[in-house]
């Protein structure tokens, strides 16, 4: 990707129906994918993005933009079904979509005035889209979700169009999720419910191995600590740390936004992992393992050797249906289910969406602390709270005992996609 010519415009072409498969090879589902769409430079057909509309059934979809040099629309495409059922099983009116944009995090890091400049021909392009709503995802935040409303606010002539970007900082009317925490504080809420079912499994004392140090990395790291927990591994894209005797989250938090991030890291670690080796990272001992970054971090090659207890999915799509067998059955390890437990940030893109053209609702939202923080983290506690201990109840009373827990949670996501959202009105009341 030539990240010196950033181009001015983008187009789009959109493929519909049985076109994705002819143009894609993208497998069709019952539940999608609705639409594919490709941005285009058009003076030298580059393509810069992919958008996918996995599924309608719930209302709009919704799901965030990923920023990646290696981006493609196969993982588009998988992010964007995984949204579908994280937003039927949390009961959202919204339904299952992604995108992603081609280019290099750190490259904008250093340069914002190009990722402005490419984010702002992404929104302009991604208008005519009316069913997609964009939210941050890994290499995008606040500030681009805010320009991109500001873009749809200039060409609707209006703002409040319910459109997003959701996920906005708070000065400007949004419920910015990274800034909160939401997404790790639905992860949090997992960890705590599946104390309550799962033998001799405790957070307090457990060792705690994060892949992917990021704004979710980060705050999940430092809810579970405040439990008790012991932080013994984290990693991000330039280093991966472990430390038996725990690592010092305050200068993790300190350096993880820096170009070199985790690699400026100076406290004790008995062990480093770069370049290669860097996936290693998730085979130290551990009792709760979080996957945060990109798909299939874990897979049949290293399946044998994680050493766990619970696996937490901070990331969409981080080990498939086969491994996560392997690894109950030969190793009692659970796995809890992507689209389940990292439901949190959407949760709050769903509610900034109606408080943005409903003040009633706005003023519930942001009664108790001015500003929604404290609603969205009870909201996202109960919800997701409430569906890990559905799913554990329902595994106990299975007659089948080759049943995995995402096969429960997948039967309870198509159970609520079937219900077009009328479910939802007891979010939103």
């Amino acid at each position: 990707m030539e990240m010196e010519r950033i181009p001015s415009k983008l187009d789009i072409d959109v493929v519909e129906g049985k076109d994705i498969q002819k143009r894609f090879h993208i497998p069709r589902t019952d539940f999608g994918p609705e639409k594919v769409v490709r941005l285009f430079d058009h003076e030298n057909n580059q393509t810069w993005g992919y958008v996918v509309v996995d599924n309608l059934t719930r209302g709009p979809s919704l799901g965030g933009i990923r920023l990646a040099p290696d981006i493609s629309v196969n993982e588009v495409y998988g992010l964007a079904s995984a949204m579908t059922f994280k937003n039927a099983a949390a009961m959202l009116p919204i339904g299952g979509g992604k995108s992603g944009i081609l280019g290099n995090p750190a490259y904008f890091a250093e340069n914002p005035l190009q990722k402005k400049k490419l984010i702002t021909a992404f929104a302009e392009a991604l208008w005519p889209v009316a069913d997609y709503i964009p939210g941050p995802d890994m290499g995008t935040d606040e500030q681009d979700m805010q320009l991109i409303y500001d873009v749809f606010s200039r060409l609707n002539k209006a703002p409040n169009h319910g459109r997003g970007g959701v996920g906005r900082p708070p000065e400007k009317g949004g419920l910015p999720l990274d800034e909160w925490g939401l997404t790790a504080h639905g992860l949090f809420a997992g960890a705590k419910t599946a104390e309550e079912f799962e033998p001799g499994f405790r957070i307090r004392g457990a060792r705690v191995v994060i892949q992917g140090y990021g704004n979710v990395g980060c705050h999940i790291a430092e809810k579970l600590a405040a439990e008790g927990a012991k932080i013994v591994g984290a990693s991000d894209i330039n280093m991966g740390l472990y430390n038996p005797d725990g690592l010092d989250l305050d200068q993790l938090s300190e350096i993880r936004k820096e170009p070199s991030g985790l690699m400026l890291y100076t406290g004790a670690t008995k062990m480093r992992f770069i370049g290669e080796t860097l996936d290693q990272l998730l085979q130290v001992p551990s009792d709760i393992l979080i996957p945060a970054a990109r798909p299939d971090a874990i897979t049949r090659r290293n399946a044998d050797k994680i050493q766990t207890r619970i696996i937490l999915q901070g990331a969409n799509n981080p080990v498939d249906h086969v491994v996560e067998y392997y690894l109950k059955r030969r190793k009692n390890v659970t796995s809890l289910t992507d689209f389940i437990v990292n439901a949190g940030g959407v949760i709050a893109c769903a509610v900034e969406l109606k408080v943005d053209s409903d003040d009633k609702f706005k003023k519930k939202v942001k009664k108790q602390d001015g500003c929604g923080k404290a609603y969205l983290e009870q909201l996202v506690y109960n919800i997701i709270s409430s569906n890990v201990s559905e799913i554990y109840a329902r595994l106990a009373k299975a007659k089948n005992p080759d049943l995995m827990w995402r096969d429960v949670a997948t039967d309870l996501a198509k159970e609520r996609l079937s219900k077009s959202g009328k479910d939802a009105e007891s979010i939103f009341a």
